[in-house]
This record gives structure tokens, C-alpha cells and sequence, in this order.
């Protein structure tokens, strides 16, 4: 019997062990699931306080409560450093991040490190699956040589697949199990036996020819939804020239029922995906001669909203004849959508980072993020401010950044001395305190 024979014995009986590595806000879900279907899971992650954190039994991410580490932990799921142990493992899952570096290119740094920690312990018969989202040919052209220089021929003594990471924290009606999982694989070979492991796991499984197309499908989705909101937030600034209140504007637009699909305008992109993930693209379509003119306009759109959100401050403030220099800014909600604790790419956090060079001094309340975590570009010293009535006075002006379901809006509406509403919450308010922006 081949290797890749005995993988697939292994997968179809529910024997095989599967490794995830980065349990972040994607590896960790898709390791609870494996757990939950019985499947005996290894995650490996570098932050030791994160596998120290697991194995103990202890959660860092808000919906995912201790008592789902606790039930994985007895179904057999360990967290650990140690790559050695990757030889264990019959189908290696790698979930960690693919961000931007400072002149907005691709940084794969994290994939090929990660591949490279795992290939002094990678054997025949083992799956590789890379679930980063990345420009399309990543798989075929970065991690196949790699595997290949070690001896290793996907679809003969191994087998390689891309299959994208679909989450969206915060959504209560998808999760892990029901959000549909497009694979791509190396060879028909490696298509059917990375079909055959996320089986377990998860309900509709949707195969493409190629990972270079599951690559392109997971960029399309973002770009789409960062194009759209890039439209929506200039619809935004475009409006309020006008005097327009654009909330209503899409409210109406909704009632179409054909042709027309509703966006909201916000203070800016948020998350690992959609502020990222188009320049991916970006970057490779230059290889090709193409330049993606309308996603990097989309792309300078929605990085301008911070600034356009520190201008609306700034113009609420004067109207009270006070400078930003000096104003006490309140920032309420630093996750980058409602009701979830993650702080990735936040626009909040960048509204705080520009105030606070304008001399503002800044704080934030969260109910979701009680302190201000570490950051690579940002640094603030602070905890989130529980609110009450008398301090939201103590503010020269509140800014709502991120609308949490948590927040007493009344409270915040009739303490606050100047409200700037990124959200539309208060749409279409006309109390002299409320600023639309």
C-alpha cells in the first residue's frame, strides 16, 4: 500500500492526527472543530503563553469560552512549541498570518517559516495544507519546491492543497462546521485526500481545479467587499458635503430588490482580510504586466476614512472653540467590527495613533478589550475606561468608532458634550451634540 494510500486509510477511519499551526482567530475554531468530531488534533503555535494558556484549559479569545478548550482538551487536543512533533501529525494545517510589510508588499515571512520549521519533520504519506490567504501561485511556486527540495512529489508521496480560511467572527449564523470550504488541489490526488480530511469537519466542501483558483477565490471575496465599502465610504463624504445623510440614502437604495446590494460606510477597514488582502493581488497582477487601478483606488479610499473621521473631530471641537491639542478624546470600541474582541488592522486604533499626534489625550472604552494589546505599530499604555454618566462628561468630545451591541447609547447620547457618529448609530439624529461623520 502507497503512503498516500495509508493517508487515506487513515482519514477515512478517523484515525489521522491533524496538526494546525497559528491558533489565532482562525487555527484555533478549525482545531475546536477537528476536536469535536473526534479527531485528535496537535496545535502548534511560537507564543508559549498562548500553548500554556490551552493547556491549561484557558481561552484568549472571547467567543470561544473555556469550557470549548476544556471539552477539546479531553477529546485528546494539546497546544506545543515543539516542531519535532510535527512527524506525529498526518494532515498539517498552516493558519498563520500573511501581513503587509512597510512598503505595502506581500510578507510571507510567516508561511515560509513556518513550512521551513516543519520540513526538517515532514514524511511520506503527510498532507500540507495552507489555509493563509496569499497571491495566486503561492502554493505551487513557494511551498511545492520546497517540499520537492526534501524529496517530496505532491500527489506521489505526499499531497499539497490550498484551502482559504472563510471566518467572520461575531456572525451568529455561520461557523466553522456550516461556512461552505473551497479546495484546491496540487493534483486530482491531493484534491480528493484534502477533501477527504475537512470532511470531517466541515458540511460543504466546494473543490476547484487548481490551488492557484481557491487562491483567487479568496481574494475576489475580499476584494469585493473592500471595493464596495470603498465606494460607500466616498457615497459617505460626498453626502455629507451635501448635507445628505447617507444612512438613509442606503436605507432606501435597500428597497430595491434587484440590483443592488446594501453596504454600510464606517471610520475604515478593520481585520486581518479586507485591508490587506487586495494589495496581494496588487502585487502580483504587476508580474503580469496589470495594474489594478480600481482595487487600489478602493484601497487609498478607505485608508483616507481614519483621517477623514480625526477631521470631523477637529471641525466639532473648533465649533467649541477648542483645538485637538490639549482635548480629552474618547474612543469608544477598538475591535474593528461590533461585538468581537479582535483588533486587528482596527481603524480605531489608527483614529487614536492620529489624534494622539495632534496632541490629543486619548482614551478608550471596550468592553470587548479591557487592555490595549501588543501591537507592532502602535503603543498606548492603556486600559479601557468603564463608563458612567459623569465621566463621559469629563470628555471634550466622544467618538464612536466601533458600534457594540454593549454600549447604553441613550447614556452616551445624553452625557457626551460633542458625539462623532463613524456608525450611524444615532442616524438620523438632529441633536446639536451628534456629529455624522
Amino acid at each position: 500500500m502507497s503512503a498516500l494510500d495509508q493517508l487515506h486509510t487513515k482519514i477515512s477511519d478517523g484515525s489521522a492526527v491533524v496538526g494546525i499551526y497559528g491558533l489565532g482567530y482562525v487555527g484555533l475554531p478549525l482545531a475546536l472543530r477537528f476536536a469535536e468530531v473526534g479527531i485528535r488534533v496537535i496545535g502548534f503555535d511560537i507564543d508559549d503563553s498562548k500553548v500554556q494558556a490551552l493547556n491549561a484549559g484557558r481561552s484568549y479569545i472571547e467567543r470561544l469560552g473555556d469550557e470549548l478548550i476544556a471539552s477539546a482538551r479531553k477529546a485528546g487536543f494539546e497546544a506545543t512549541g515543539d516542531f519535532s512533533r510535527s512527524t506525529e501529525a498526518d494532515a498539517l494545517i498552516i493558519c498563520v498570518p500573511t501581513p503587509l510589510n512597510t512598503h505595502h508588499e506581500p510578507d510571507l515571512s510567516f508561511v515560509i517559516d513556518t513550512t521551513e520549521a516543519i520540513l526538517p519533520y515532514f514524511r511520506e504519506g503527510q498532507l500540507l495544507s495552507l489555509e493563509s490567504t496569499t497571491w495566486p501561485g503561492t502554493t505551487e511556486e513557494e511551498l511545492a519546491p520546497r517540499l520537492e527540495r526534501c524529496g517530496f512529489k505532491a500527489g506521489s508521496n505526499c499531497a499539497l492543497v490550498f484551502s482559504p480560511e472563510r471566518e467572520d467572527p461575531g456572525n451568529a449564523h455561520y461557523d466553522t462546521r456550516t461556512i461552505p470550504k473551497v479546495i484546491g488541489g496540487m493534483t486530482p490526488r491531493c484534491l480528493e485526500l484534502g477533501q477527504a480530511i475537512y470532511g470531517h469537519a466541515i458540511n460543504t466542501l466546494v473543490p476547484v481545479s487548481s490551488p492557484r483558483a481557491a487562491e483567487m477565490t479568496k481574494l475576489l471575496e475580499n476584494i469585493h467587499r473592500a471595493v464596495n465599502i470603498g465606494l460607500v465610504n466616498e457615497m459617505k463624504i460626498v453626502s455629507d458635503k451635501m448635507g445628505i445623510d447617507i444612512h438613509e440614502v442606503i436605507r432606501a437604495a435597500a428597497t430595491k430588490p434587484f440590483g443592488f446590494v446594501p453596504y454600510t460606510p464606517g471610520p475604515g477597514l478593520g481585520g486581518h482580510c479586507i485591508p490587506i488582502d487586495p494589495f496581494y493581488l496588487t502585487w502580483k497582477a504587476k508580474e503580469y504586466g496589470v495594474n489594478t487601478r480600481f482595487i487600489e483606488l478602493a484601497g487609498e479610499i478607505n485608508h483616507y476614512m481614519p483621517h477623514w473621521v480625526v477631521e470631523k473631530v477637529a471641525d466639532a471641537l473648533n465649533s467649541q472653540k477648542k483645538a485637538v491639542n490639549g482635548s480629552r478624546v474618547l474612543i469608544l470600541g477598538l475591535a474593528y467590527k461590533k461585538n468581537i474582541d479582535d483588533t486587528r488592522e482596527s481603524p480605531a486604533v489608527e483614529i487614536m495613533s492620529l489624534l494622539e499626534q495632534r496632541g490629543a489625550l486619548v482614551a478608550y472604552s471596550d468592553p470587548h478589550v479591557p487592555t490595549f494589546p501588543r501591537k507592532r505599530d502602535y503603543s498606548f499604555d492603556l486600559d479601557s475606561v468603564q463608563l458612567s454618566g459623569g465621566n463621559i462628561q469629563e470628555f471634550d468630545c466622544v467618538v464612536l468608532a466601533t458600534d457594540h451591541d454593549l454600549f447604553d447609547y441613550e447614556a452616551l447620547a445624553r452625557h457626551s458634550r460633542l458625539l462623532v457618529d463613524t456608525r450611524g448609530r444615532y442616524a438620523p439624529s438632529r441633536a446639536a451634540n451628534i456629529i455624522p461623520a
